[in-house]
């Protein structure tokens, strides 16, 4: 697979962008740990043509503000994920068969199944690593959108 293959990367965050823990400060402020290797991946698909879009169902600055330090574009508090795929699809008239899903867990599984190719970190739920056409060696928050970036850019 070589990034001609590939229009579009949609990304789920916690899980995918992160190790799917979150710190809880006590005054209830939220923080997240992302890996610095996926900013530099991310650059690696934008420079090759690939749009990266996050689609998170968490609605939290901690995802704006990373999106943001990223230059990507992101939709938050996505109920479902299904739904949201397949507008940006549309929205952006990219064949299916032209966009990665990367997901980490069950509620990624509609939006995995709308498009050509699925993609999971190596530690997601079983079945979505059943669906995978890919799946990286490392775990979410550890890189995997580098690794993809690799595998996608020759």
């Amino acid at each position: 697979m070589f990034s001609s293959d590939i229009d579009l990367v949609i990304l789920d965050f916690d899980g995918v962008l992160t190790d799917n823990r979150v710190y809880v400060m006590e005054d209830g402020r939220e923080a997240v740990a992302c890996h610095r290797g996926d900013g530099w991946g991310i650059g690696i698909l934008q420079q090759a043509g690939i749009e990266v879009i996050i689609l998170s169902t968490e609605s939290n600055p901690v995802v704006s503000a990373r999106a943001e330090k990223l230059g990507i574009e992101c939709h938050q508090n996505c109920s479902d994920k299904t739904a949201a795929t397949a507008t940006l699809i549309e929205e952006k008239g990219i064949d299916p068969t032209r966009v990665m899903y990367v997901g980490n867990d069950t509620n990624d599984a509609g939006a995995m199944a709308l498009v050509g190719h699925p993609a999971a970190p190596a530690d997601a739920h079983p079945s979505i690593l059943k669906m995978a056409k890919t799946v990286t060696q490392v775990s979410g928050g550890y890189g995997v959108v580098r690794e993809l970036a690799d595998l996608l850019v020759d």
